[in-house]
């Protein structure tokens, strides 16, 4: 019996030792992990697609690092522009791992580690750009340019860590509270004048305008009156000219004279109670007389 029983014993602890060694020999990865495979602490494989898979449990160990975009919150820091102002600078970055296996060599499979690279690059990508710019144009760059010429700064060196920086975003762009009220009166003034300007160039363009607009009206008047001048003239020359045709022999010079003579009769026997006096000579005595 006690030899029965030790052996039932054996091969229990067997069994569980051949149930655990199988649990351990295999790993499933989720959709949003790297697993590393390390071999006598060496990376043997690396699984990026998710499932189930197998390893020597007396060889291998597993590290697992993220396999999504992570954000990482820069703490604020001071910085200063090309005219030596003070700025404060609040980021955060996009990040993510694109290299699980550089990522580990580089970076001891630390994302602690990563965290302060990335500070590095961006605050160093972040002075570089802002010392090279006016205050008053990083101010006026929060619209995004600032965030993209960090970017640009930063190009392509957190590849070297096996890393891909998505995005750069400034949280809070702003001035000492000090200076702030100042920084900020001294740009009102500064638009104010640029628009008092831009209002002065408009007027003088406009007066101009106003002026060669005077001057085409009194030419083309001066012109259309010069031309209403000539007609004039024209038909005046031609009136007396038509004049000169009508009365050009002494037979129409003679019929002229009589038909003045009996308007200026008719005139002055306007009314009642008038008396005509003619010369016996006149053209209407003759008629009169019937001489």
């Amino acid at each position: 019996m006690k030899k029965k029983t030790v052996i039932s014993v054996v091969v229990s602890i067997l069994v569980i030792i051949a149930v655990a060694i199988g649990l351990k020999s295999f790993h499933y990865a989720m959709e949003d992990e790297y697993h590393l495979i390390l071999r006598f602490g060496k990376i043997d494989r690396v699984i990026e697609e998710p499932g189930l898979y197998f390893i020597n449990p007396f060889f291998d160990s597993v590290t697992i690092l993220p396999n999504e975009v992570m954000l990482y919150d820069i703490p604020e820091s001071d910085v200063i522009t090309s005219d030596k102002k003070t700025m404060i600078v609040d980021e955060f970055v996009l990040w993510e791992i694109t290299d699980a296996m550089k990522f580990a060599q580089t970076l001891n499979y630390s994302i602690s580690n990563a965290e302060y690279r990335i500070d590095t690059m961006v605050y160093n990508a972040t002075k570089n750009v802002i010392s090279s710019t006016s205050q008053e144009d990083v101010i006026s760059g929060r619209d995004g340019r600032l965030a993209q010429s960090i970017m640009d700064a930063v190009g392509t060196n957190a590849e070297q860590y096996g890393m891909h920086i998505i995005s750069i975003q400034t949280k809070r762009l702003d001035l000492p509270d000090d200076n702030k009220e100042a920084v900020y009166e001294r740009m009102i003034s500064e638009r104010q004048t640029i628009a008092a300007e831009y209002e002065a160039q408009g007027e003088a363009k406009a007066q101009l305008i106003i002026n060669d607009t005077d001057k085409s009206v009194s030419i083309t008047l001066s012109n259309a009156e010069a031309e209403a001048a000539g007609i004039i003239a024209d038909g005046e020359a031609q009136y007396m000219q038509i004049l000169a045709e009508a009365y050009n022999t002494e037979e129409k010079q003679d019929f002229y004279a009589f038909i003045r003579a009996l308007d200026a009769a008719k005139a002055s026997m306007s009314g009642k109670n008038n008396t005509l006096i003619l010369d016996e000579d006149s053209p209407l005595a003759r008629i009169f007389m019937g001489y």
